[in-house]
């Protein structure tokens, strides 16, 4: 990138005083991020959709006598206000499911029906994050943004976030940076 380096692989965690409500008090991992724009997964938005209902609509001759028991804890996310009908599994690399993308070495993006039918039969990634949406931003948007102080950024650092509560993500994120969110003023300021 020109003007700013890539925030693939990072974390945007909203600073308190976010306007947006759709991305207050949220952590967000970045997929991509090139001239042309970002695209990211909230990782801290639980919807009122259960797994159970995702599994209905992208598999169904499985049936409910096959599914492992677990799938009714499993949560749902908003993965941002973009395109919410379309599904996408955050994940650690195990597994061969038929659209996925390496992020990292230790993380992949899939948004194939059969990840979705392999984590109800108890046979999915050993960690994953099963979303609905994702966020994104044009050309020079999430630059402006950040310019603008409505974002802190981190390497992303996947293992401290997996298992952590939806509402804890926010500071967990924060705490990589060694930040306590309750302590910044909600005000943008300048020197």
């Amino acid at each position: 990138m020109n003007t700013t380096a890539s925030l693939k692989n990072h974390l945007l965690i909203a600073m308190p005083g976010m306007d947006d409500e759709n991305f207050s008090k949220t952590v967000t991992y970045i997929c991509e991020h090139t001239d042309e724009g970002a695209m990211g997964l909230i990782l801290s938005i639980p919807l009122d959709i259960t797994f159970r209902q995702v599994l209905a609509q992208v598999d169904k001759e499985l049936k409910q006598g096959e599914v492992d028991k677990q799938v009714d804890n499993i949560p749902v996310y908003l993965g941002g206000p973009v395109e919410p009908e379309h599904g996408f599994v955050l994940h650690t690399p195990q597994g061969e499911w038929s659209a996925s993308l390496a992020l990292t070495d230790n993380l992949m993006l899939t948004t194939s029906s059969d990840i979705v039918s392999a984590i109800a039969l108890g046979e999915g990634p050993d960690n994953y994050l099963v979303m609905l949406g994702y966020a994104g931003w044009g050309g020079e948007q999430l630059e402006q943004e950040m310019a603008q102080n409505a974002w802190l950024s981190v390497p992303a650092d996947m293992s401290s976030l997996w298992n952590e509560p939806a509402e804890k993500r926010w500071q967990k994120a924060a705490d990589l940076l060694g930040v306590n969110l309750n302590s910044l003023s909600h005000d943008v300021g300048h020197a």
